[in-house]
């Protein structure tokens, strides 16, 4: 007896063959291999899709700093078309400033119609709300250019024609229905208790829009804000028919302009470099703020 407990002792201890894996490490390895063969697809599809939407940016990037034949970075790599676009009629800087106006402005009435009409719809109850609500929305419906030229009318009897307000207004029209359908399904997926709580507190309602409130719907915001940035900062038709003074062009209008100045002439060079000092704003404010832009897609997706 002593004998055998001694040697299964010994067997025990032993240490086991170099060339046997034990089985809970070959099954790990398997199921991460089968993880990265279940993987690859998503990756080679966003991949592909990354290099489609990147290839344009990368190429006007190149191209504006690239040498063209009749423009102003003829030999060599250099800034040339920089100068070209930053020495245009009234610089630069006078049209970044006016796209700048204009679209800060249209963000801030945004943000403020869309966050009060969307409060309004997701926690009062009044008649008539899902029928003033559906008119908002079918605003949509109705094609873009067809009602400039009755807004320009009207702008023009109200003296805001030819104004980087009037054009801010015309943008923040268009800009409302999506952003109040957005804020109402953002204020909806907040629980009604807390502003209930809060006003139990002593809080009116708007207090408790204030301090409960707009904290807990700020991934919307951001989203509707980003929009609102986006669309005025992008947009060509409006300031095409509202503005008719050089001065107060917006830079979509001053680098549409630069495209054919001489003898209708292309200066594909200052064209690519317009196309990159437009696009540089809002790349980085989306790299910045993606992830809230995702979350105030996803707020109303599931209620609280």
């Amino acid at each position: 007896m002593a004998v055998l407990s001694r040697s299964s002792s010994a067997s025990a201890g032993a240490p086991s063959s170099p060339g046997r894996r034990p089985a809970g490490r070959s099954r790990s390895a398997g199921v991460t291999v089968a993880g990265i063969a279940l993987r690859t697809p998503y990756w080679v599809f966003t991949g592909a899709l990354a290099l489609i939407f990147l290839a344009p940016l990368a190429w006007t990037a190149v191209a504006s700093v690239a040498p063209h034949a009749g423009t102003n970075q003829v030999n060599g790599w250099g800034f040339g078309n920089y100068e070209t676009l930053a020495n245009y009629q009234a610089g630069i800087w006078r049209y970044l400033g006016n796209s700048a106006i204009v679209s800060l402005l249209t963000v801030v009435l945004t943000l403020l119609t869309s966050m009060l009409g969307g409060y309004a719809f997701a926690r009062f109850r009044f008649p008539g709300r899902n029928i003033l609500f559906l008119l908002t929305l079918a605003i949509l419906m109705v094609p873009y250019a067809t009602l400039l030229i009755p807004l320009y009318v009207l702008l023009n009897q109200v003296g805001l024609q030819n104004s980087l307000i009037g054009v801010a207004l015309v943008l923040t029209m268009f800009q409302l229905p999506f952003s109040t359908f957005l804020m109402r399904i953002s204020f909806e997926a907040v629980p009604r208790q807390l502003d209930e709580a809060a006003m139990v507190d002593g809080c009116s309602p708007f207090g408790a829009l204030w301090r409960v409130l707009l904290p807990a719907v700020k991934p919307g915001l951001i989203t509707v804000g980003l929009f609102a940035f986006l669309t005025a900062w992008n947009d060509f038709m409006a300031p095409l028919i509202l503005i008719n003074d050089t001065e107060r062009m917006t830079l979509p209008l001053a680098v549409s302009n630069l495209r054919g100045q001489v003898q209708g002439v292309v200066d594909y060079g200052a064209t690519e470099a317009g196309v990159v000092v437009l696009a540089l704003p809002c790349v980085v404010l989306f790299l910045l703020l993606q992830r809230h832009y995702v979350r105030g897609f996803m707020s109303g997706a599931l209620k609280g």
